[in-house]
């Protein structure tokens, strides 16, 4: 079975078109790609903390989370944003069934090495037979990035870790879903788009604040991917009619991460 990880950024979430759901619809019932979306939600948890006087920080794009902004994300990701994508899915004519990490103790986790960051988790583990059983229904993943650990603490998993994770786990593709066409490089006032980049150009580009932001944990999700053997990452712009069924099928869409030249 071919799997693919789409991995849905909150701010893209808002304002993805109908098409993006039907793209993912149709991979699955192909048959060929079995589609699996894990999603973030940022913009919507800032604009609660915001409403509910609740300070927040990042430290090089995660979220630092204490008790308090714990239970505000949980209840974002796992509640509003999970069941938002699998509403848009049904409407769209698919099935779907959302999770959290924490179901089945599907995102296993430990905290930080970076304790400064609070209850923010790396996945260790991740229980796949939870994903196998939803697809064996004939349903499309849909997971909420919220760790579990042995000891029953909740973890906030940035969802492109969470999303790296699980396409290792499975030996999946991995897909990032962006509102530009990939890595963009200014050069003469110009932007244009890296068709592929490499590890040690991943690295230049953070350096010299090309990537910044919340692009920084992306990259470097896909980068941990690949040295796991996770076969192919691409960055793709999901306001683009067809581009996910272009990119599973080989087209020259977005920007695509290789570890180094000898092997894109």
């Amino acid at each position: 079975m071919n799997y693919i990880v789409i991995k849905c950024g909150g701010s893209v979430l808002e304002n993805l078109p109908k098409t993006f759901y039907e793209d993912v619809i149709s991979l699955h019932q192909k048959g060929e790609w079995t589609p699996i979306i894990v999603h973030g939600g940022g913009p919507l948890i800032n604009k609660l903390l915001k409403n509910l006087n609740v300070e927040t920080t990042f430290v090089n794009g995660l979220r630092v989370t204490n008790h308090e902004v714990l239970d505000i994300v949980e209840m974002v990701l796992s509640g509003t944003v999970n069941k938002q994508v699998v509403r848009n899915l049904i409407e769209a004519g698919g099935s779907s069934f959302g999770v959290s990490g924490v179901d089945g103790s599907l995102l296993k986790a430990i905290p930080n090495a970076d304790e400064s960051l609070g209850f923010v988790g790396e996945v260790v583990e991740v229980n796949t037979a939870v994903i196998k059983s939803i697809v064996s229904q004939g349903h499309i993943p849909v997971v909420s990035p919220i760790g579990i650990g042995a000891d029953g603490q909740r973890y906030n998993i940035n969802g492109d870790v969470a999303a790296s994770a699980v396409a290792k786990a499975l030996g999946a593709n991995l897909c990032f879903i962006s509102d530009i066409p990939g890595i963009l490089v200014e050069k003469n006032g110009k932007k244009s788009k890296l068709d592929k980049v490499t590890k040690a150009r991943v690295e230049e580009l953070i350096e010299d604040k090309t990537i910044y932001g919340g692009m920084i944990p992306k990259v470097k999700a896909a980068i941990d991917g690949l040295v796991h053997k996770i076969p192919m990452v691409g960055i793709i712009d999901g306001f683009e009619k067809n581009s996910l069924v272009e990119y599973v099928n080989g087209k020259n869409i977005g920007t695509k991460i290789v570890l180094d030249e000898e092997i894109a």
